[in-house]
């Protein structure tokens, strides 16, 4: 379903609200029902035998919040068959519009916040990440604070994607460990029951049957189990089958590493998560703004707009660039916050431009530099046995791909899927059937087709060091 395509009613663009001060950010709570009644009922007009259904989960993304009205749990759990659920619930929330991931209206919430608990060092060590704008217990913070009537109006607060696993479920569900949040700390004491404790991401007999609602209208069996929805990342994370000691590296319009870690160093930069896949271990998470648009414009301007010269500059210089590196950032970098372009030569020294093809390694060398020096703070090791997992639009260019086996010294394998966070949840799913089993979803996912080796690291590439690379990736 497209939001603005399929449900023009609402008037969103990119699926969502922008509000006049270009901060609050928001998407109707109602266009998210009405598009699982939309394509729940595409898939019954095509056909689709709902009664084969044994288990489902599934992702949200993360940070959204929905905010249900007193009394709503009762018209859930009571919803009519007869009716499309959104007329059903089309009275039920405190707030109409959800507050979402691209918010960034709440600074004084996370200044208090971080104030509150001695820094955002500090906060990171206790949460796994400082105060973020977006982050729910900042934007629950900035309701209770701005329209406390709402926030009393309110029974139950839901992730995007415990919301999404309620509406199957007939009743509030609870929120996943890997997608679980630190309240705002100057909301009232009464808090933790809006959120409701968090639950491990695989129980026996999942979260619970589906309602008979979904029985009764599309035919599900009554005996569908549903398990614990989680947020994109973590979801994301379980889709590409990461394995302890692995790095998965999403090539985009956006550059976002997933880790697989034992003891995690939370940092101010990045993320960590309780791991979907492993709840005894964690996931790290790290985005970079700066990622294939920087690589198309150096492109552009280095390459005559051709990927086959621009893999031909790689080619024909050497690992390591002799000495000459460059941080590259179009746009307000997240990791680290820097913007500009950078340049050293070999002698340490800022220099203003560079030849072409060395301008071409430099970019991919330091984008790379920077992504293993920053996974590394946050607790990440190379191992014997790491692989380094690439999707995305880059991950196609094997030119690229050496540059990255060769930075991280480890092989680089690619693997084709679109959708990793739909392929996470349905191994979820499945992993919910058989918990009882005793059966982890790490095993699960081994039973899945396996990622294609694309390129090795070339021996002796790049002798640096870890604390050589750290000098350099601190350059800006």
């Amino acid at each position: 379903v497209h939001f603005d395509k399929d449900l023009p009613e609402f008037k969103t663009q990119g699926g969502v609200y922008i509000h006049s001060d270009r901060l609050t950010i928001t998407s109707p709570v109602l266009m998210w029902v009405k598009a699982l009644d939309l394509i729940l009922e595409k898939m019954k007009s095509l056909g689709f035998n709902f009664s084969q259904v044994r288990a489902l989960s599934g992702a949200g993304q993360q940070h959204g919040s929905v905010y249900w009205k007193k009394g709503s749990v009762q018209i859930l759990k009571n919803a009519s068959s007869k009716l499309p659920l959104h007329q059903s619930l089309k009275a039920c929330f405190s707030v109409s519009n959800s507050p979402i991931w691209m918010d960034s209206s709440t600074a004084s919430q996370c200044s208090a916040l971080e104030k509150a608990v001695g820094g955002a060092q500090h906060l990171a060590s206790i949460t796994g990440s400082r105060a973020y704008e977006r982050f729910t217990g900042n934007q629950i913070a900035k309701i209770y604070s701005q329209n406390p009537e709402v926030y009393m109006e309110t029974e139950r607060i839901s992730l995007v994607s415990s919301f999404a696993a309620s509406l199957f479920l007939g009743a509030y569900a609870p929120i996943d460990y890997s997608d679980g949040k630190c309240v705002g700390f100057s909301c009232s004491n009464n808090s933790t029951r809006k959120l409701s404790f968090p639950s491990p991401p695989c129980i026996e007999g999942g979260q619970g049957p589906i309602s008979p609602y979904y029985s009764q209208r599309y035919g599900f069996s009554p005996d569908c189990k549903i398990v614990a929805f989680t947020g994109d990342n973590p979801a994301s994370l379980a889709g590409m089958r990461l394995q302890e000691g692995d790095i998965a590296i999403s090539l985009g319009t956006s550059d976002t590493l997933f880790l697989w870690i034992q003891e995690p160093t939370p940092a101010l930069e990045g993320h960590i998560l309780c791991n979907p896949v492993d709840s005894q271990t964690y996931m790290a998470l790290l985005c970079f703004k700066n990622g294939s648009l920087m690589r198309e414009r150096i492109r552009d301007d280095c390459a005559s707009g051709s990927w086959d010269e621009f893999s031909k500059a790689l080619s024909s210089t050497v690992a390591g660039n002799n000495g000459n590196l460059g941080f590259y950032f179009d746009v307000m970098e997240i990791t680290p916050e820097a913007v500009g372009i950078h340049r050293f030569n070999g002698d340490n020294q800022k220099v203003s431009d560079f030849p072409k093809e060395v301008e071409i390694r430099a970019l991919i060398e330091g984008q790379f530099m920077a992504k293993r020096i920053h996974a590394e703070k946050l607790g990440y090791k190379v191992m014997p046995r790491t692989r380094i997992l690439a999707t995305g639009g880059a991950s196609h260019n094997k030119k690229i791909l050496q540059v990255l086996s060769d930075v991280f010294n480890a092989p680089v394998y690619t693997i084709d899927t679109a959708n990793s966070a739909c392929l996470g949840s349905a191994y979820r799913a499945i992993h919910g059937l058989i918990a009882e089993m005793n059966v982890s979803l790490a095993d699960v996912v081994k039973l899945a087709p396996e990622p294609k080796l694309a390129v090795t690291p070339t021996a002796g590439a790049f002798q640096c060091s870890p604390a050589l690379l750290a000098v350099r990736c601190q350059r800006p």
